[in-house]
């Protein structure tokens, strides 16, 4: 009996001990459970940033989000601040979002979200505000560079955070400046330099001042500037492809490149003016000579220029005679018969050598080593006559051609 008893009061020891751990755990379970979970927002000045508080479990007690001031937005449902851009988005008892509309960079800090158990429990949100970069510009160019000059170029922006990146590009190539960042209260100012010499193929290039950062996700801020470049003349004479002639018209065309622009375009011959103005006429860059003859040849001058130097450039003249043209290109032709006539004789004089030669040494083949053997009375003089022919052995012969 006294057995039993004990036994009993073991047991119930035991079960004791079971529901009061048990009891634990679903304390510790619903007091963790109970703790509110936020999560940090970073949002561009003038957008909207929505704060978001949870709790898994709890009790029907209030959520409340308070600002870095420790000032009461929103106790549940109810708002606590009078701010016309803080509104609320969602409330239940395990959720409460509000949200701030034109975020500036004073909004900027750490707000809290509090559950009103016993003892409170908190959970922290860091609101992180991009300050936006103004539209750079590009300053140092006011008026068209000279060939070979240095340039210097500066692009701005102000107003960004954190602090802007600024890339230059010379059209789609990226060419490298000087980036100088300096603070401005929480923004930054950033300011890049380029330095460029330029020369005649910078005419027209357009420099590309581009800033990155993270609050433009759309497209990155551009600032463009064409480039001018004034530089001398450079001048080539283009003449027809075929050769000038007695009696045909002949057109030569002064090409030249220059800015500014080269005018007006003056042609000579032999250093003085054109000796025929009725059939020496110029049309812009071009001079064309009509029914030409022997008192054209000569050495004929295009020369322009600008306000930043000039150019020339010389063509010879040579008018040549159709009939002589005609007799040189019948020449031209009995020397090229003449030529492959020779290369044809000498052909066949090849062939016909070779030919001679194959026919007289054709291959042959001699051998005697069994000579005298066929008559032999026995095995043993056959090999003893055979033995007796190997000294003319020399005598086999072989040719291959």
């Amino acid at each position: 009996m006294i057995l039993k008893q004990h036994l009993l009061l073991t047991l119930y020891s035991f079960c004791g001990i079971l529901l009061k751990v048990a009891v634990t755990k679903s304390k510790v379970k619903g007091s963790q459970g109970s703790f509110p979970i936020t999560q940090n927002v970073t949002v561009a000045e003038g957008g909207t940033a929505n704060l978001t508080c949870r709790v898994d479990h709890n009790d029907n007690t209030s959520l409340q989000w308070s600002n870095p001031a420790q000032q009461t937005l929103y106790f549940g449902d109810k708002k606590a601040l009078r701010n016309n851009r803080i509104e609320l988005v969602r409330f239940s008892w395990h959720e409460l979002i509000i949200s701030i509309t034109d975020v500036t960079l004073s909004d900027e800090g750490q707000y809290t979200c509090s559950v009103f158990t016993m003892p409170v429990k908190t959970s922290k949100s860091f609101l992180t505000v991009l300050g936006v970069p103004e539209k750079p510009e590009i300053a140092g160019f006011m008026k068209p560079a000279l060939e070979k000059d240095t340039i210097t170029l500066t692009c701005n922006t102000s107003g960004s955070k954190p602090a802007a990146d600024i890339r230059w590009f010379k059209n789609d190539k990226e060419i490298k400046g000087v980036k100088e960042v300096n603070a401005s209260g929480k923004t930054f100012t950033v300011k890049s330099t380029l330095e460029l010499k330029v020369d005649r193929k910078d005419d027209g290039v357009t420099i590309t001042c581009r800033v990155d950062h993270e609050s433009l996700s759309s497209a990155p801020q551009l600032a463009t500037q064409v480039l001018k470049v004034h530089y001398a003349p450079i001048v080539k004479i283009i003449p027809p492809p075929e050769l000038p002639q007695e009696g045909h018209y002949l057109t030569l065309v002064c090409d030249f490149n220059g800015n500014p622009t080269p005018e007006p375009v003056i042609w000579t011959k032999d250093g003085g003016e054109l000796p025929d103005p009725d059939r020496m006429t110029v049309n812009g860059r071009e001079l064309t000579i009509a029914f030409l003859n022997k008192t054209d040849n000569g050495t004929y001058r295009c020369e322009v220029s600008n306000s930043i130097g000039q150019d020339n450039a010389e063509y010879v003249l040579f008018v040549y005679d159709p009939s002589a043209l005609a007799d040189q290109t019948a020449t031209d032709h009995a020397v090229i018969g003449g030529v492959v006539a020779v290369v044809v004789f000498i052909t066949l004089c090849l062939i016909i050598v070779l030919g001679r030669y194959l026919a007289r040494h054709k291959g042959t083949y001699l051998t005697n080593e069994a000579k005298g053997a066929e008559d032999a009375p026995d095995a043993d003089t056959a090999i003893i006559n055979a033995e007796g022919n190997q000294a003319n052995a020399d005598e086999k012969k072989e040719y291959f051609i």
